[in-house]
């Protein structure tokens, strides 16, 4: 098979069977964030943007709707505004990861370790400055009046039990080595008065950090965009992307690519950027680079005073040091949005049904929110949705150019930091896309060393073993006793990227 038909035949499978399947007849299950953003009065005027029927040329395509294919458009017309950028998205902007997320904004500082592994310290601590910026970005963007419930109280990394004391050390540590004081510590009792929960053992704050709703950022992204004369197409699946016959007046350097859609559009761009996050896993060139895990959300009713009564009043971003992380946020509009990782794995990257809704992990999330806020007992859950989370060795985003065709390009791997970091990603992506030499496009993000997990379906199955031996580690530590020997062993084995010494 050639490089041309494997990206092809992978490309079919490009939005994993849940997103935008023209005749499926199932309407999507919806994540209490996007309902919520769709019902908004600025977007009961905004029509769905049409499909994308009969051709098209742009000078740039983008593959996905979400966050860093949107702030691709938006950082690509701000530097050439004559520019024609065309973004194309299975379901609607947002309906995706930046519609289901936990709406939790921090910097890159926790991961400057894997980040100086890849890009050397100088490289690093750049990125980790750069990710606060991003934080400010977002900031300017709601005093220029995009709404999206931003709000800067913080981002709070916690201990629930006695074993993930001290978990931030070294994290803390590092940053103070290479000039950054982003953390600080606190105490049980503070951490417990700003959480409303005893449970709480200790913690650090950054301060930099927050929360968001996820899809009014989502969809208040996708307005800029419009605004800034992007052309957008919803519920336009991608099928198929291939070199396209070069024609007169291009624009750009290269050969034209040609994207095939599901209702038989095309569109012929200088340029193609994938932007489709966890639906990019089935692409040869990333099928051993990531793999994809649904994350899993519980929405309560709305209880502001009962918030209130037990001292949680803002909107601080918190999460525990757990391997099946749980991070939560009060909703600016009261209620108690609880998330948590290590649901389903897909097999061959294949995005089933189980990465919208699992009553399953709802069922475990639910019981992880009435451990940690037991004087909520009785407060009813009133949605659960999932998200698929593209996840990389590293646990950092992965970009450069399709081994297949040059001239698409990619920023795919998230791992579940994105809501904030996804604006460094437009920037590296809009540098890539106009052959730019600067200080993105040399960015140690870009052409990554490869680190690669095990093919499937030996992964899938390893994944089943480690998987529940970390809920049965988690477990035991909740229930404060120490997990068997076998399910320590088992859960030691959760891929982490091989470690290195800083490079300069």
């Amino acid at each position: 098979m050639t490089g041309r038909d494997a990206i092809r035949r992978a490309q079919l499978r490009l939005d994993g069977g849940v997103r935008g399947d023209e005749g499926s007849g199932a309407p999507p299950h919806r994540s209490l964030w996007l309902l919520d953003a769709l019902d908004e009065p600025a977007a009961a005027t905004a029509a769905d943007a049409p499909p994308l029927l009969g051709a098209a040329r742009a000078d740039v395509a983008i593959v996905g709707g979400g966050y860093v294919g949107l702030w691709t458009a938006l950082e690509l017309k701000r530097r050439e505004p004559s520019l024609s950028v065309t973004l194309l998205e299975g379901d609607v902007c947002g309906g995706g990861a930046s519609g289901r997320n936990g709406g939790q904004i921090h910097s890159w500082w926790e991961r400057l370790e894997n980040l100086a592994a890849l890009c050397g310290t100088a490289e690093a601590v750049r990125l980790a400055r750069a990710s606060e910026a991003a934080l400010d970005e977002l900031e300017a963007l709601q005093d220029e009046g995009l709404d999206f419930d931003l709000r800067r109280d913080g981002w709070l990394w916690t201990a629930t039990t006695p074993a993930q004391l001290g978990a931030w050390e070294e994290v803390v540590a590092r940053a103070e080595r290479h000039g950054g004081r982003p953390y600080r510590h606190l105490t049980a009792e503070e951490v417990a008065a700003r959480t409303g929960s005893p449970v709480h053992l200790g913690g650090i704050w950054e301060p930099a950090g927050g929360t968001v709703q996820p899809a009014k950022l989502a969809r208040g992204l996708r307005r800029l965009a419009l605004q800034a004369g992007v052309t957008i197409h919803e519920h336009t699946r991608v099928r198929s992307i291939d070199p396209a016959p070069a024609a007169p007046g291009a624009t750009s350097p290269g050969a034209l690519t040609r994207l095939r859609t599901g209702a038989g559009g095309t569109l012929d761009a200088a340029r193609v950027v994938l932007a489709a996050g966890a639906w990019a896993a089935s692409l040869p060139q990333f099928s051993r680079r990531m793999f994809v895990v649904a994350s899993d959300v519980i929405a309560t009713r709305r209880a502001p005073e009962r918030l209130d009564a037990i001292g949680w009043k803002d909107g601080a971003a918190i999460c525990d040091s757990q391997m099946r992380v749980l991070y939560y946020q009060r909703s600016a509009d009261g209620r108690v949005v609880l998330g948590r990782g290590g649901g389903a794995v897909a097999l061959n990257g294949r995005i089933g049904s189980g990465f919208e809704r699992s009553p399953k992990f709802a069922r475990d999330a639910t019981a992880a929110f009435r451990r940690v806020y037991p004087m909520l007992n009785d407060l009813p859950v009133e949605q659960t949705w999932s998200g698929p989370v593209d996840r990389t060795l590293s646990h950092l985003p992965i970009f450069g150019r399709m081994e297949a065709n040059p001239s698409v390009l990619y920023g795919v791997g998230w791992s579940g930091s994105g809501v904030a970091q996804s604006v460094i990603g437009g920037r590296i992506l809009a540098s890539l896309a106009l052959d730019a030499d600067d200080e993105w496009s040399r960015s140690g993000l870009v052409d990554q060393p490869v680190f690669n997990f095990p093919p499937d379906p030996i992964r899938w199955a390893g994944a089943q073993l480690v998987r529940a031996a970390v809920r049965r580690n988690g477990a035991a530590d909740d229930a404060g006793r120490r997990a068997r020997w076998l399910d320590r062993r088992l859960a030691a084995l959760t891929p982490s990227m091989p470690t290195t010494e800083d490079r300069p």
